[in-house]
């Protein structure tokens, strides 16, 4: 296996509020856990090591003949390698908010590794290529399960299509305020600004809770 460690290899346990302390008032640094989760091929491995501070750890084989009839490689059929446990990755957005990345293997057989990489997540985020959008209902399925907030992250490849966010929301038959981002998995800029909107989305859903929490005991 062709694995390549980063300098940490798992993240603290995440706190339950995203828009907590940071060094400036006195507190701990914030460790918010995400996972990067898609279809198939979707960027997963590309965008996690794009926007990783730290030499990301990956976990990749390559394809073989073995995995014929197992894999659906269509639409991707160049790719050579697999991710076969995740991808792990750190990224600071500001002082006192680190953001720990963890990418989900994309196939069915892996499925099992899902509930383990998910534990103590805050977030998600699941990669989506427009030519294979009915790959990311598993994704969506499971978060939407388990009441894990979620936004999209359209990775615009260059032969995909040029469908419009609202266009997307309603093919993933999407909550109206899952926020959907068009990005490119390649660019740290790009997937910088997709990790920005789910912290942001991640807060709004916090303070709504908070709210929520509130009024039923003074109502």
């Amino acid at each position: 296996m062709d694995s390549r460690r980063s300098d940490a290899t798992s993240g603290p346990a995440s706190s339950g509020d995203p828009g907590g302390s940071s060094p400036d008032d006195g507190g701990m640094p914030l460790a918010v856990k995400i996972l990067v989760a898609g279809g198939f091929g979707v960027g997963k491995t590309t965008f996690v090591g794009a926007v990783s501070e730290i030499r990301p750890l990956q976990t990749e084989e390559v394809l073989t003949e073995q995995s014929v009839g197992v894999d659906d490689i269509s639409g991707v059929d160049r790719k050579t390698t697999t991710t076969v446990a995740m991808d792990f990755g750190r990224l600071t957005i500001r002082d006192g908010l680190i953001l720990y990345l963890f990418g989900t293997p994309g196939q069915d057989r892996f499925w099992f590794m899902w509930d383990e990489l998910s534990h103590g997540a805050l977030g998600a985020i699941v990669l989506a290529d427009t030519r294979r959008l009915a790959d990311c209902f598993p994704a969506v399925d499971y978060f939407e399960n388990r009441g894990l907030p979620f936004i999209i992250g359209v990775n615009c490849f260059e032969d995909g299509y040029d469908y419009t966010d609202g266009e997307i929301r309603e093919a993933l038959d999407l909550n109206p305020r899952t926020p959907v981002v068009q990005c490119d998995a390649r660019r740290r800029e790009s997937a910088k600004s997709v990790l920005t909107s789910l912290v942001k989305y991640l807060i709004a859903v916090n303070d709504e809770q908070r709210a929520g929490h509130t009024a039923g005991q003074y109502g």
